[in-house]
């Protein structure tokens, strides 16, 4: 398995949160939404913009910007 940052996972790939980078406001904030390390993740998709990133999270969707995304790494095979 390799890390990459989340905003390079391609739609529909499926990966588990390795760890969360952001401190502060930001990353209370993307723990609070339920991305914490050992989450699975899917990347249901993206706006015609790419910005933001929508994921499935056990069985809800969150949508993040990519400058959020950023600050998540994700292991994927």
């Amino acid at each position: 398995m390799r890390r990459i940052p989340m905003r390079q996972m391609k739609d529909n790939q499926c990966g588990t949160i390795a760890a969360i980078k952001a401190n502060g406001e930001l990353g209370r904030r993307i723990r609070d939404m339920g991305l914490v390390p050992g989450m699975p993740i899917k990347v249901q998709g993206r706006a015609p913009l790419y910005d933001p990133v929508a994921l499935r999270v056990l069985n809800f969707t969150v949508a993040l910007r990519n400058k959020e995304a950023d600050f998540i790494e994700v292991e994927v095979e």
